[in-house]
């Protein structure tokens, strides 16, 4: 994996963000699905193709690929819950700016049925996905061109952002 190589300087940090991500998702009750709703609006948001790719794909095999292509997309979709919708707003707008995040940003999760621990580990993991982004896109690493040929077509065509995969350059 070309993430394996640029983390390959420091394999302790890449073990950290991993135990980090598990501390997070393992005692939470957001499902799997919306997880992955959280990721594939950040890297969009921010214009990451590889967690785009990779966590478009696990969306798609939860939800469908037309879905994992609306959140992608930030397009509407019938397939999207209320949950979903509300989680994909949310973490566009962290991603974008928190600091515009207003009172009636946090009442949308609530109406959309999220505790307050929720809303705090849907925030705690878009901010971990920056930073894991963040590190990631600015040493340059690029989508496997392994990842992109599995991924669902639609998720493909919905990934027009970030760093080319190997398969797109070659």
């Amino acid at each position: 994996m070309n993430l394996s190589h640029l983390w390959a300087w420091r394999p302790e940090v890449c073990e950290a963000f991993s135990a980090l991500r598990g501390l997070l998702t393992t005692q939470s009750s957001l499902s799997d699905r919306e997880l992955a709703v959280i990721v594939c609006a950040t890297a969009a948001s921010l214009g990451d193709s590889y967690c785009a790719l990779a966590w478009g794909k696990k969306l798609a095999a939860a939800s469908g690929a037309s879905t994992a292509a609306a959140v992608l997309q930030d397009l509407e979709s019938d397939a999207l819950t209320p949950r979903d919708q509300a989680l994909s707003a949310w973490a566009r707008k962290v991603a974008g700016n928190p600091n515009a995040t207003t009172p009636e940003d946090v009442e949308a999760l609530r109406a959309a049925g999220f505790s307050e621990r929720e809303i705090f580990e849907a925030t705690a993991f878009v901010a971990f996905r920056l930073a894991f982004s963040t590190i990631n896109d600015a040493l340059g690493v690029r989508p496997d061109w392994q990842l992109a040929a599995t991924a669902p077509p639609e998720v493909k065509q919905a990934v027009t952002f970030g760093r080319p995969s190997a398969e797109q350059t070659a």
